[in-house]
């Protein structure tokens, strides 16, 4: 199997990885979060409750972490097709940026606040401030998703175009000998 074709499976898996990422996104902030924040802070004892066995801290790091690793692979093995590399660089950067830093950075102690030290800690009032500065963060961070899955999906499209038109260089010519 040659570098091309290693890179082309790459960049599927890479944006498959987003895709699935980004629709869990999608489930997490319609269906679980107006659940968590809907009267905090009871609604965090609830949620806490139901989530006593697995949480999306069990699936969002693993699979942000595969999605990091597809997607500079992608980079690093397919930067001679021209026409997707800067795209698909743009969508891991801003996974980066957008996902991983404003995570550890934003969401970390907001979830250490919110889920961890809780009522023990802090008032009702606290809580409910944080969880609003939460909710804010995370639609920041469901935007930035949408345009990394939007980048990572052009990018695959000009990978995927580039290696169509790459086994057959002049479709043209091809077509015009088959009306002879």
């Amino acid at each position: 199997m040659n570098n091309r074709r290693i890179a082309f499976a790459l960049t599927l898996a890479y944006l498959w990885v987003v895709m699935i990422h980004l629709g869990a996104l999608v489930f997490e902030t319609f269906i679980i979060y107006p659940n968590i924040f809907h009267d905090v802070p009871h609604s965090l004892e609830t949620s806490m409750t139901f989530m006593a066995v697995r949480g999306p801290a069990d699936f969002f790091p693993p699979i942000g972490f595969l999605s990091l690793l597809l997607g500079l692979s992608s980079v690093v093995l397919g930067w001679r097709v021209r026409s997707a590399r800067y795209w698909i660089l743009a969508s891991v950067l801003l996974a980066i940026c957008g996902e991983f830093v404003l995570s550890v950075a934003y969401f970390w102690p907001r979830n250490e606040i919110l889920f961890v030290e809780g009522m023990d800690v802090h008032s009702a009032a606290y809580l409910q401030q944080t969880a609003r500065e939460f909710q804010i963060g995370h639609w920041l961070r469901f935007a930035s998703n949408l345009v990394v899955a939007a980048f990572a999906f052009v990018g695959f499209l000009r990978f995927y175009r580039h290696r169509v038109i790459g086994q057959n260089p002049h479709p043209e010519r091809k077509e015009a000998e088959g009306r002879n």
